[in-house]
């Protein structure tokens, strides 16, 4: 199962961290993890994109994404809440293979 965990500080993504594997299918045709996966390396391409990279701290590996928010950024929040928002919609698309927690 993939969970992702958005821990939040003063109602704002502060850290997102994306772990698991879904097993919905076996390696290279599992879609929830490609959708996992392109959705979290979207949102750090998008952070490189804008050159802020320096906002953040960030680990990606397999099965992991961790993203801890440096400091307070319109553009990334906005980011992270789109991908918290993707995240939700394959979790409610795909229960058993997806959950997210919020704390904060």
């Amino acid at each position: 199962m993939i969970t992702a965990k958005v821990l939040k500080k003063d109602g704002r993504i502060h850290t997102m961290t994306v772990s698991g594997h879904a097993q919905y299918k076996h390696s290279g045709h599992d879609i929830v993890c490609a959708a996992v996966s392109t959705a979290t390396l979207l949102t750090a391409n998008a952070i490189e994109h804008f050159k802020l990279n320096h906002l953040i701290d960030l680990t990606i590996d397999e099965g992991y994404f961790k993203l801890v928010l440096k400091e307070q950024n319109m553009i990334i929040e906005t980011l992270l809440e789109n991908l918290a928002s993707a995240l939700h919609d394959l979790e409610k698309q795909y229960p058993k293979y997806m959950k997210n927690q919020k704390e904060g």
